[in-house]
């Protein structure tokens, strides 16, 4: 399947398929070992693991017709997420993040805040954490919910259900999802059904509804208007799942670290809580703090399904890689290994970029939102989310962390921004 052969990590598995208590260090244990480039058998399947500076270069050039990163996507989501959720979608997430939508989403963003501080109160104990899911379910659900999908007990039931129906959960819980299988994904299918029905509520609500509202939700209604009614219920409503999942997983997690790093830094916490965030032509101190937090708090596989057979150029060889070999490299060491880079330092960014790659091989090594044509679309809405969050959050509170060591990842992540290994708490008092 790979000519040449490259050399294959013996006795290494990916937490999927094997107990493996450091999933990153498991990998970085194997490349210190076997070199840049080597391979990894995954129960069935062949990981071809790249990370000299060309080989990644090469790897983020590769056309989806040949390699594709959403085949890849889909059978890694597919262990935890009934597969009904993927057959026959009519509205996929990345249709969803123009600029105008975008626009409208940061809208129900300022709408989402405001709920989230009326149920905060005065003062308190909160898990950030938890607080960024929150907000994340809020904002998603009333930007493509439809009607009442973001309030009071609806608000409540879709929240709860969409915790359980966690695509995240493959990569970021990736031992747990042998107990999944053997379930039939049992706990998966009833939350889907609450989502479908509650759905299905918002669609019987619409034509009540403020006939400006709701806007993309309206859209992936109309997008099932030639089925019958019970047929393009359902259908919207894994439409809408599936959007919900895929845009607001990583968010929610992105959120949480930023508040960690903010608290971390009482210096630039101060600038953010004087809306020093540039202006129009110039990404300004709490975007490139965002920017940040992402690079370090990636725990990322990004990965490729062969299509097609391919030449590979990794520098010292040329790989010919035949049809079904997945083809990854792992962000939480190359995003970390230049000199320096481990450290938290937004100045490193210039807009959206990096401001200095001269210490690197090759600017694709470090990356918080992808390259080329594979950048994720949903950039721009997740660092303005990001924030608009912090501000309004530090605007609004005196937030002291609980915590005397920093927040570490959950060890057998591989994949996605990081999820706090533990409880991340922190008390809030209001400002006045």
């Amino acid at each position: 399947m790979i000519e040449p052969a490259p050399p294959h990590a013996e006795g290494v598995g990916l937490p999927w398929d094997v107990a493996v208590d450091d999933a990153v260090a498991v990998l970085a244990a194997a490349r210190m070992e076997y070199g840049d480039t080597f391979t990894v058998r995954s129960g069935d399947d062949t990981y071809l693991f790249i990370f000299s500076p060309q080989g990644v270069t090469n790897f983020y050039g590769l056309s989806e017709g040949d390699a594709s990163k959403g085949v890849a996507d889909y059978l890694m989501l597919r262990r935890k997420l009934p597969d009904e959720m993927f057959v026959g979608r009519r509205t996929l997430p990345h249709e969803l993040f123009s600029r105008d939508r975008t626009l409208g989403y940061l809208a129900d963003l300022d709408g989402a805040l405001e709920a989230t501080i009326d149920e905060l109160g005065s003062e308190g104990d909160i898990d950030l954490f938890a607080l960024g899911r929150r907000i994340g379910q809020r904002v998603g659900l009333v930007s493509w919910g439809g009607p009442g999908a973001a309030t009071g007990d609806r608000f409540q039931r879709l929240a709860a259900a969409f915790e359980v129906l966690d695509g995240s959960d493959a990569f970021v819980h990736p031992d747990s999802m042998a107990a999944v299988d053997a379930s039939d994904k049992a706990a998966e299918r009833a939350a889907l059904e609450i989502v479908v029905s509650e759905i299905t509520e918002g669609i019987e609500m619409l034509p009540d509804a403020d006939t400006d509202g709701h806007p993309t939700f309206r859209s992936i209604v109309n997008a099932w208007s030639d089925q019958p009614d019970d047929w393009a219920a359902r259908g919207v409503a894994l439409d809408v799942a599936l959007v919900h999942i895929a845009s607001m997983s990583n968010l929610v997690a992105a959120i949480g670290w930023f508040l960690v790093d903010l608290l971390d830094h009482p210096d630039l916490l101060a600038e953010v809580r004087e809306g020093n965030d540039g202006n129009e032509g110039h990404r300004g101190t709490t975007e490139r703090a965002a920017l940040e937090s992402i690079r370090l708090a990636q725990r990322s596989i990004i990965s490729r399904h062969v299509l097609k057979p391919l030449s590979l150029d990794v520098g010292d060889a040329v790989y010919e890689v035949g049809r079904g070999v997945t083809i990854a490299t792992l962000l939480p060491l190359t995003n970390t290994e230049a000199p320096g880079h481990g450290e938290f330092r937004p100045d490193r960014w210039r807009g959206r970029r990096l401001a200095d790659v001269s210490d690197l091989g090759s600017r694709e090594l470090v990356t918080a939102f992808g390259h080329g044509s594979h950048t994720c679309p949903a950039q721009p809405f997740s660092l303005a989310a990001m924030v608009r969050t912090a501000q309004r959050l530090f605007g609004a509170y005196d937030i002291r962390p609980g915590w005397t060591e920093r927040p570490t990842p959950v060890p057998a992540q591989i994949g996605g921004v990081a999820r706090a290994g533990g409880p991340c708490e922190a008390h809030y008092v209001r400002r006045h």
